[in-house]
């Protein structure tokens, strides 16, 4: 059975030593085919680096590293050693802007010195000067491979103000590197160029004067560049698929269900193409166990932090519409929530209609372990008193057990200190409630819109339906009664599950859920 590379993304590494690669080559072959310049945006751990691992190898000749692969069998490529500059800004130090010039001058210096070159001058000359200097020893055209380009400006937003005036230093410092790439462009010079990132901001001068750089992010073609698709992981994953299903003793198709569940659902264009998070499906099938991988390698403060700088309402998370101008503007001094939540990985497109686009959680990894975050953020005291009471809210519902499950409702709403709740309305208590839920990992949604208006949340089980109706400063019985008149639950009458109505009301003298009531 070959191995799971969790912990690592280099392609030659991955082919030597028999480690599982699913073949995208094809897409490779397509791009370096027909075209030079490029630039692809995806989430953090999504395979950008071991495409760009995979690219080097290609342009470096390898062909050894690819015997059985697409390319190999159909891609007709001529195998020839091209100079690589590959640069990786998880590895460029950028902690002022002058830090990072130097540290990207220092890797540069690195690869000049592989070929036996010496570079000197500003790192923008280095630059220009080293593509020109390989082109000029080997007589072949240079590709140019950047990994995570926007990291120095990443790393530095949502941290204050301070903090962002690194990151648009940093930006202005990128933005006359990238210029280089510029004038070149004309030059037989350069064979082909690919930058990744998260995010595309439109300051940067390789993205609004580079007009020939043809961005693949949500190109209908390449929607399952990165990522596994249910084929991919069924066929290149099924030893590892048995061996898991084993261990749960269930069947395959029943794992690959509750992989879905937690692992699938990101779609990056209008087709209808959805694929699986791969750092989090090859962590578990290694470890053969469910958990929030993606989300622990690393917890988005400054999104956090701009949502609650934006007082965003929560629960609309669960579906939002956007205009596709959304896509296109990416400002460090001005950030659109939406944006950055796509960008990110936190919401991809559920629905196209219209021009419209409809985003969303992908999946039960990205909203439980988000939505916890979020919790979190808006009480510490929650974290440090309530955090495991917020977990078995899930348990509480699943099993029916309601006297237990209000009962901790009340519990962490007490440990939320007076002055963060004081003026607080029922849209606080809904949205409050809600990432409760979502943070238990319960498959909550609010605001759902019926024919006769809104319904506040359903939280849904494999044989129970769970219909919540909020109001403040009322009665429990007015808001069941609401459920009632306004016919919530006939949606879900026809599919077999029970259906439990549920009618609370919230008080701001006591800062609390004070009634609820119960009606299956």
């Amino acid at each position: 059975m070959k191995k799971l590379s969790v912990d690592f993304s280099n392609f030659e590494r991955i082919r030597r030593e028999g480690y599982i690669y699913v073949d995208k080559t094809r897409f490779i072959h397509q791009i370096v085919t027909k075209g030079t310049y490029y630039f692809l945006a995806r989430p953090r751990r999504f395979g950008k680096s071991l495409l760009i691992s995979t690219l080097k190898a290609l342009f470096e000749g390898k062909r050894e590293l690819f015997e059985g692969l697409w390319i190999a069998k159909h891609g007709n490529w001529e195998w020839q050693k091209h100079a690589v500059i590959a640069l990786d800004f998880n590895e460029i130090a950028h902690r002022t802007s002058n830090d990072l010039e130097q540290n990207i001058a220092y890797h540069l210096k690195q690869i000049a010195e592989s070929h036996n070159l010496l570079l000197e001058g500003s790192v923008e000359f280095q630059f220009q000067s080293l593509i020109t200097k390989l082109y000029q020893q080997s007589g072949l055209p240079v590709a140019v491979l950047i990994d995570e380009y926007d990291k120095p400006m990443i790393d530095h937003l949502g941290q204050g103000e301070k903090r962002l005036e690194i990151a648009k230093a940093n930006r202005d410092m990128l933005k006359s590197f990238f210029g280089v790439l510029k004038g070149i462009t004309v030059s037989p010079a350069l064979r082909f160029v690919l930058l990744t990132g998260v995010s595309k901001f439109s300051k940067v001068s390789i993205f609004s004067e580079l007009n020939n750089l043809q961005d693949l992010t949500m190109d209908e073609e390449y929607a399952d560049f990165l990522g596994y698709t249910q084929e991919e992981l069924e066929n290149c994953f099924a030893e590892h698929l048995a061996q898991f299903a084993q261990k749960l003793n269930c069947t395959v198709a029943e794992l690959v269900q509750e992989l879905a569940y937690h692992y699938n659902g990101y779609r990056f264009s209008r087709q209808e193409v959805k694929v699986y998070n791969p750092f989090s499906v090859m962590n578990a099938l290694k470890r053969q166990n469910f958990d929030n991988y993606w989300f622990e390698s690393g917890t988005p403060t400054f999104l956090v932090n701009l949502l609650k700088q934006e007082q965003y309402n929560f629960p609309s998370l669960e579906n939002f519409e956007v205009a596709p101008s959304v896509f296109t503007t990416y400002e460090i001094d001005n950030l659109n929530v939406e944006a950055i939540l796509f960008q990110t990985g936190y919401a991809t497109i559920k629905e196209f209609d219209e021009n419209v686009y409809l985003l969303g959680y992908p999946n039960r990894e990205v909203k439980s372990s988000f939505t916890e975050s979020l919790l979190f953020s808006v009480s510490e005291s929650i974290k440090r008193h309530a955090s495991s009471q917020v977990l078995r809210l899930a348990h509480y519902l699943r099993d029916g057990k309601l006297e237990l499950f209000f009962e901790t409702v009340q519990a962490i709403f007490a440990t939320i200190p007076y002055d963060i709740q004081a003026k607080r309305d029922e849209a606080y208590y809904h949205a409050l409630f809600y990432l409760m839920i979502s943070a238990s990992g319960s498959h909550a949604q609010s605001s759902l819109l019926t024919c006769r208006g809104r319904i506040d949340m359903v939280v849904e089980f494999r044989d129970r339906v769970y219909i919540f109706e909020f109001k403040c400063n009322q009665s429990a019985a007015v808001a069941l009664q609401q459920i009632e008149t306004k016919g919530y639950a006939d949606r879900y009458k026809q599919d077999g599950r029970k259906l439990i109505l549920l009618g609370l009301n919230f008080s701001t003298a006591e800062r609390n859920l004070v009634e609820w009531q119960v009606k299956p």
